[in-house]
């Protein structure tokens, strides 16, 4: 156990390393000054240039450098972005759970959806129903989410009205950002509308998941109906029935578990095209997450804006696979049984 979590940890500090160095160097390749990159700072006066150049030791070598720029990430000075002036810190730390909550919304909706039907094509294999949801499953797959998106706004926003068109919440409601997950503000809020604010947002939410959903849904299902196909082939269900077990009792006993085991590396591997599409939908629907907020940088050659925010949305991957990770090697007898024998 000590050893798994120290191995994961070394890996993390690791994987850190680099995305920071990666982060340095973009300041450098960036157009301009790298000492206006990594400050966001338009130096035209020469007392302000030189007090950013000795912050950051642009006369020394680069170790030097990149020390002097890891005191100041760590001490949250990310500098500020050229076309607002307000700091990154502040800007990454408020859009970021936008784009947490909306891919969080997403993922556990594909999660109730996808999982079910896998385990029903599995169970219905070589069946009219397996072949339906496959090709369901194919045509969801292979649909754009753009394109997806823009369907749902022409259909049910433009059309028949029944949902927003963008945006997080109506403008009629003031809700203070506590945590920066709208749903739980609202909730902690002292609003007397509390009731018509959390009804507003949740029907903010439902187009730009459901664009999301769709894709990770499609993969859900065919991940999750190979596994159980496998699981169920296998040597030790095989023995189950030859004791006598019903299927029903072989797989809720040992299908289930087994079958899913398998399955969160595959996912975990998926939640970087889950945050790509996501900020796709975030410009769609115009959702003040950071997708939005880095493509808005990019329109305007916010080149500290680009830097930070793709430090953000790297180190928000890499911890996210590797606590997937961690948890499928604490919970994987068959792994567990794997590292003992090594040591």
């Amino acid at each position: 156990m000590a050893n798994v979590l120290l191995r994961y940890t070394n890996l993390v500090f690791v994987t850190l390393f680099i995305l920071s160095l990666l982060s340095f160097i973009l300041a450098y390749l960036f157009p301009g000054q790298a000492v206006e990159n990594l400050t966001g700072l338009r130096l035209n006066e020469l007392s302000v240039l030189q007090n950013s150049e000795l912050k950051y030791a642009v006369d020394d070598n680069v170790v030097v450098q990149y020390w002097h720029y890891m005191g100041e990430l760590f001490a949250g000075n990310w500098g500020v972005s050229f076309s607002s002036g307000l700091p990154l810190y502040d800007d990454v730390g408020h859009y970021l759970p936008a784009s947490i909550e909306l891919s969080a919304y997403a993922l556990f909706l594909s999660f109730f959806i996808g999982l079910p039907l896998g385990f029903l094509a599995a169970l219905r294999h070589h069946k009219l129903t397996d072949y339906s949801l496959l090709s369901v499953s194919l045509l969801g797959y292979s649909i754009p989410v753009f394109w997806l998106a823009l369907i749902m706004i022409l259909v049910f926003s433009l059309q028949l009205g029944w949902f927003p068109l963008s945006g997080r919440i109506s403008l009629l409601f003031e809700i203070p950002s506590i945590t920066g997950f709208i749903l739980i503000d609202i909730l902690l809020s002292d609003s007397i509308d509390k009731q018509a604010a959390l009804i507003d947002a949740l029907r903010h939410l439902i187009l730009p998941t459901l664009s999301i959903a769709v894709v990770t849904t499609t993969l859900i299902l065919r991940i999750t109906r190979r596994s159980v196909i496998e699981t169920l082939n296998s040597e030790f269900i095989l023995a189950a029935y030859a004791r006598g077990l019903t299927p029903r009792q072989v797989l809720m006993r040992h299908g289930v578990r087994n079958a899913l085991i398998p399955i969160l590396p595959l996912l975990a591997m998926q939640f970087p095209t889950l945050l790509t599409n996501a900020m796709i939908v975030e410009s769609i629907f115009s959702w003040p997450g950071i997708g939005n907020w880095l493509i808005q940088a990019i329109y305007q050659q916010d080149y500290p804006a680009i830097r930070a925010g793709m430090l953000a949305v790297s180190v928000l991957v890499v911890i996210f696979t590797m606590l997937i990770d961690l948890t499928i090697r604490l919970t994987d007898p068959i792994r567990r049984r794997a590292e003992r024998a090594a040591i």
